[in-house]
């Protein structure tokens, strides 16, 4: 009981009435840096607001979202990732490899949360995946090397397959990695990997016509952040040339892509969430545990495949997590 002894005494207020503080704590302020605009990333941050929400925060009262956008212009990301560190935000959630490397470069002491990022001990951003350390951390979506998979999906979706273009990501910080780790995997399949670097969106109409103009037979696009900002004219070109595609994630499917095999992205999103309602509650970044993809899924589209005159295999219907009709 409040009592004129306890006020005399000069007992806190919040001491008598913790939960009166608490209602008058300003909300936490998340800085999110993506190298996609707004509406491309829509369905992400409804799935970890969602998560949020489950986790007991509500939107407004216990946190706030600052939003900075690239637009598909990472050059941008540096500039951005400044303003939210002169903001002196709570949190940076960080989206891709190039804009965490944006973030780290900007502060090295408020925690950098992540999720698309590949390989974050290669990167540099992470001393192991058990313990971080630095202050950062979040969710890799790499699940090991599935190029020899998803080649193999690809062959059994075309059986007289023997060359498959590769489209990379010239400006990806893994590409050089990434183009002898292709031919290999190609080469185990008797497959020949035609690699066609694209950076811009005025690239890929060229590289479309290029990739036909050599004969390929099919595409496969590499898991990278700016493709998947242009996964629909990226969909509808693989469709307007003829060639059956093979895609990192389901989103390229569901706007005309005719196949995935990689982790449901959504899953990193909800991850986020619990990464940053353990740093609000105290933990460090560098103590966090980074995760990872543990199961992935095969996605077709039966509508693509028609329109392609390709029969889809038994064998992949059994194995297809989705077939999008």
């Amino acid at each position: 009981m409040l009592t004129r002894r306890n006020l005399s005494l000069g007992l806190p207020l919040g001491f008598l009435f913790p939960s009166l503080i608490l209602a008058q704590q300003a909300p936490k302020v998340i800085g999110l840096l993506s190298p996609y605009s707004s509406q491309a990333t829509e369905r992400n941050r409804d799935a970890f607001l969602r998560a949020m929400l489950d986790l007991g925060y509500t939107r407004g009262r216990d946190f706030v979202v600052v939003e900075r956008f690239a637009d598909g212009r990472n050059e941008r990301l540096p500039e951005l990732a400044e303003q939210l560190v002169k903001l002196k935000v709570d949190l940076i959630w960080a989206s891709s490899t190039n804009a965490v490397a944006a973030a780290r470069n900007a502060t090295t002491s408020m925690p950098i949360v992540f999720e698309s990022v590949a390989d974050p001990v290669q990167a540099g951003f992470a001393d192991s995946l058990a313990r971080p350390g630095h202050n950062m951390t979040g969710f890799s979506n790499f699940a090991g090397d599935l190029n020899p998979k998803r080649l193999q999906l690809l062959k059994q979706m075309v059986p007289s397959l023997t060359r498959v273009a590769v489209l990379l990501n010239s400006t990806n910080p893994y590409y050089a990695a990434q183009v002898p780790r292709m031919q290999a995997a190609a080469e185990q399949l008797g497959l020949r990997a035609q690699i066609v670097s694209v950076s811009s969106t005025e690239e890929l109409e060229p590289a479309f016509q290029s990739v036909a103009s050599r004969r390929a037979q099919a595409v496969y696009i590499s898991a990278d952040a700016y493709f998947w900002a242009q996964r629909q004219q990226i969909a509808e070109l693989a469709l307007r040339y003829r060639l059956p595609s093979m895609f990192p994630f389901s989103e390229y499917v569901e706007v005309g892509g005719l196949m995935s095999y990689g982790a449901d992205s959504m899953v990193g999103f909800r991850i986020v969430a619990t990464y940053v309602d353990r740093i609000f509650k105290g933990a460090k970044p560098g103590d966090l545990s980074i995760e990872q993809p543990t199961r992935v899924e095969l996605v077709i589209n039966r509508k693509t495949a028609d329109a392609l005159h390709l029969t889809i295999p038994q064998v992949l219907l059994l194995q297809a997590e989705r077939v999008i009709e």
